[in-house]
């Protein structure tokens, strides 16, 4: 089965590499997020915050 090209004529290839781009700068900025809360976290003694109570 072949795929068929979109509206905007971009070749699925091309869509596919920028899906694959933007999840992948997705994850490293919820790495980072991560490891700042995790640092935040330690910081404070490990005490949660009264919303997770």
């Amino acid at each position: 089965m072949q795929k068929e090209s979109t509206v905007n004529s971009q070749p699925d290839e091309a869509i596919d590499e920028e899906l694959i781009d933007t999840l992948i700068v997705i994850s490293v900025v919820a790495k980072r997020l991560a490891a700042n809360l995790r640092k935040q976290n330690n910081e404070n003694g490990g005490k949660c915050d009264e919303q997770n109570e």
